[in-house]
């Protein structure tokens, strides 16, 4: 910057000394004109130093995480209480509204009593398969006697000592004992396939059941909607009476999450080619005219919605940019140090420099002329009187 300034003290000597001390020649509007070109030539190092070295933006934002405060409940509810005020702080996990809890307790009092009958139900499946094993040793008593019988009455048959009949019905009554001994063997089987069906050594009827319940209990839990975060509650439209979870996606009111607050300042993407994170930040906010506050440059938005195509099945139209549409910017994550956030409400505005040299030097000095000159005007402008 001070070769600059040299130059243009030396340009501006030579003129005076050619052309009003020495007169070595007649100023002429050619030569006012060629001497204000080499000028204005030379004013470009100091645009160009304060772009680069020290960028600087007037669309600075504060910017604030929200959080939507959507009920979580499967179906249209009543609202019985509101338990906040609007603009008022809360605390992570203080009460906010409670709804009407009717439908929801009565739901899990009919999952306690299906899993309680479930849990005695295992009883009831244990029970039955010791009485189809009774059943099945009592059919294979039977059939173990038939057999006998039959075998008996068999050879009795053979000798002439029995009746032909008698030994046919005895092997009659040998398939007769078999089918029952095998159907016997099915039900106890069965009785123990369906006490064996588990997940994890819980039964499946009695896991379902559980599973019901715990969703049954985490929507009456929420018919007491609380903070997530500490924060503070904004836009709050309900009252008690209004029926709330019509629309899913329909929020009833916005928490602003006290933590995490930053500035968004916006720049043009030649003027970040030096700026890094850690870099010295100067902002004025509007907010408070006169005022200058100090911050660090967080990290740097590299992405830009222009860069964006969303899928469809359209194929992109590329045509010459509009010349009267400016270029997009690129956001830059500055934090505020050491000032209370309460000080800056979301979407204050105001303007930021970056110091990419550090806040010494010619250049600094430039634009640190600029910024204060731009908040102490804040007094006036604009002129809303």
């Amino acid at each position: 910057m001070m070769i600059g300034i040299l130059i243009c003290a030396l340009a501006c000597f030579v003129f005076w000394l050619v052309f009003l001390k020495l007169k070595l020649l007649r100023m002429t509007p050619g030569w006012v004109f060629a001497f204000s070109m080499v000028v204005l030539h030379l004013l470009l190092i100091f645009v160009i130093g304060l772009r680069f070295v020290t960028p600087y933006s007037t669309n600075a934002t504060v910017v604030q995480h929200t959080i939507q405060l959507i009920p979580r409940l499967p179906e249209p509810t009543l609202v019985t209480e509101v338990l906040v005020k609007d603009n008022t702080q809360v605390k992570k996990g203080d009460p906010l509204f409670r709804f009407d809890t009717t439908i929801y307790a009565a739901k899990v009092q009919q999952l306690e009593a299906q899993l309680a009958a479930a849990r005695q139900n295992v009883k009831v499946l244990q029970a039955d398969i010791a009485a189809a094993e009774a059943r099945a040793q009592q059919a294979e008593a039977s059939l173990s006697y038939s057999q006998h019988q039959k075998q008996t009455f068999d050879v009795l048959a053979q000798q002439g000592a029995a009746r032909e009949d008698d030994a046919i019905r005895w092997r009659d009554a040998e398939k007769k004992d078999a089918a029952d001994f095998a159907a016997a063997r099915a039900e106890a089987d069965v009785a123990r396939l369906k006490y064996d069906s588990t997940i994890d050594g819980v039964n499946t009827t009695v896991a379902a059941l559980e599973a019901e319940l715990r969703q049954a209990r985490y929507y009456l839990d929420n018919t007491t909607l609380r903070a997530p975060e500490d924060g503070r509650i904004i836009n709050l439209q309900v009252r008690p009476g209004m029926v709330a979870g019509i629309l899913r996606v329909g929020a009833i009111a916005a928490l602003i999450v006290e933590q995490e607050r930053y500035v968004l300042a916006t720049y043009f993407q030649e003027n970040l080619k030096f700026v890094k994170p850690g870099q010295g930040v100067e902002l004025a906010f509007n907010l408070y005219p006169g005022q200058i506050f100090t911050g660090r440059v967080e990290t740097i938005w590299k992405a830009n919605g222009q860069g964006q195509y969303l899928p469809n099945a359209e194929i992109p139209r590329f045509e010459p940019a509009n010349p009267d549409v400016p270029q997009g910017q690129y956001g830059v994550k500055i934090l505020v140090d050491g000032t209370d956030p309460e000080r800056f409400p979301i979407g204050a505005q105001g303007a930021a420099a970056i110091y990419v040299n550090g806040q010494s030097g010619s250049w600094a000095a430039l634009r640190k002329i600029a910024i204060r000159s731009r908040t102490w005007l804040a007094w006036l402008y604009p002129l809303n009187i």
